[in-house]
């Protein structure tokens, strides 16, 4: 069954699974925006509203995502609603609903340090996802224009566009902000405090709560959440930005340029006596007022054109600032591909350019905003002289290396002098006569991505 026909029959299964005493669409596009005492609407209404479930449920299904504690699977996950509607929906209108802990994972980062994520249960996504559904029209009324992580119609990419606009305005001087695990030490009182401004709803407070207080599973130890809202969950990213909201009032208010990304913030000034003044007074008020700490090692007051923002770094000419990828950026992606195509890997061809293709479409999307051309170049000739080492390695024995290259257009002579030859596969691979057999057209032809063109054709859409 095509993947559209499935969504269309869980859409459908998912409608009648909703409460039955569903409000008029007027009145609840009403509320979207406002909160529970203006709109006159509870969030419990709202967020159990059949549509608003029906919608987080085709949510969670779609991001997929692994199991949490209970071993669930996103594909299980209908069933258990079905089997369950009634008891379900009723203990979360009772507030009796226990979320369960997430389980922690942890992810490596470049630098050789880990980020602890939280994995929820499929059902608790599926709630978290609810009630973020309802809370956020109330909160994008809100929050700064200059603020685009995790938000509806906003991206890194629009992060970066304003960077360089702040650039060419003259804001040569950048505050790069680091928050020491952000995430895990988020003071609950407080963002309860925060969220209390703008939705004063007991039932919608004390779901959120439970959530934040719901504890981790590290193995078989089971660990308190007194504070934090761990990476993961489907609500906390919303949680993150209300939070870090408070930061953006108040560098508004103060006048400040600056660009946040989640809880990657950059502050853009005029000279670097300005930016270690403020860095200081910005400093004592996410301490002292929102509980969180500043990594001093890794914050730093500089350059633009040489510190890095969500991945890339500027550069600037005579027609202004432009962006690139950073230097890390161009090292990790190189150290991948280098990884992929080990010699001694023993995957095949079609392997091998499936991963690439994954690997490259990917990071091309994302950089492909940026200056790169001729980085992309000379990465393009670097893996193409990767693979033919690879196949060299393949062919193993010299009588199959000269078949080979009979078949690939190579005389007698050249092919039986380079089949037979002592000098390694790296050096063999930068040779004529594997070039003249290997083609860049014929590499192309068995699978292997060209990225100029690819990097081409995303720059000129």
């Amino acid at each position: 069954m095509r993947q559209s026909q499935k969504i269309e029959q869980v859409s459908s299964q998912m409608k009648r699974i909703g409460p039955e005493d569903r409000r008029q669409s007027e009145e609840r596009s009403a509320a979207s925006g406002e909160n529970t005492i203006k709109s006159g609407i509870s969030f419990k209404e709202l967020v159990l509203d059949r549509d608003n479930l029906n919608s987080a449920y085709k949510k969670v299904y779609g991001n997929r995502g692994s199991e949490g504690i209970d071993g669930m699977s996103v594909y299980e996950l209908l069933n258990y609603l079905k089997e369950n509607k009634s008891q379900f929906l009723e203990s979360l209108r009772n507030l009796s609903y226990r979320p369960s802990p997430v389980r922690r994972v942890e992810i490596p980062k470049p630098d050789g340090t880990k980020r602890k994520l939280g994995v929820p249960t499929v059902v608790d996504r599926f709630v978290q996802q609810a009630i973020a559904q309802a809370m956020t029209p109330v909160f994008e009324k809100v929050f700064s224009d200059n603020s685009f992580g995790f938000r509806p119609n906003r991206s890194a990419h629009d992060a970066m566009k304003r960077v360089k606009e702040l650039y060419n305005q003259g804001y040569h001087v950048v505050i790069d902000l680091d928050l020491k695990s952000y995430f895990d030490t988020v003071n609950h009182d407080l963002l309860m405090k925060f969220i209390k401004q703008y939705i004063d709803d007991e039932w919608l407070l004390r779901m959120i709560r439970k959530f934040l207080t719901s504890g981790v599973m590290d193995g078989h130890l089971f660990q308190k959440s007194e504070k934090g809202t761990p990476q993961g969950g489907n609500l906390s990213p919303l949680l993150a930005n209300i939070y870090l909201n408070e930061l953006d009032k108040l560098l508004t208010a103060r006048g400040h340029k600056f660009v946040r990304y989640a809880d990657d913030c950059n502050i853009y000034v005029k000279s670097r006596r300005a930016g270690f003044r403020v860095l200081g007074n910005i400093s004592k008020f996410l301490e002292n007022d929102l509980k969180v700490t500043v990594n001093q090692k890794k914050t730093k007051v500089g350059s633009p054109l040489r510190l890095k923002f969500l991945g890339f770094s500027l550069g600037a000419s005579a027609k202004g600032a432009y962006l690139r990828p950073s230097q890390q950026a161009k090292k990790r992606v190189k150290q991948s591909l280098k990884k992929v195509t080990k010699r001694s890997r023993g995957r095949s061809l079609e392997v091998l350019f499936k991963e690439i293709s994954q690997k490259m479409n990917g990071w091309l999307n994302y950089y492909g905003i940026g200056s790169m051309k001729t980085f992309i170049k000379n990465l393009d000739g670097w893996l193409r002289t990767r693979i033919r080492q690879y196949i060299w390695k393949q062919w193993k024995n010299p009588q199959t290396k000269y078949k080979n290259l009979l078949k690939l257009g190579i005389d007698k002579n050249q092919a039986s002098m380079c089949a037979n030859t002592r000098k390694g596969y790296w050096h063999t691979a930068h040779g004529k006569i594997l070039i003249i057999a290997l083609k860049n057209e014929k590499l192309e032809s068995l699978g292997l991505m060209n990225m100029s063109k690819k990097l081409q054709f995303i720059q000129s859409a």
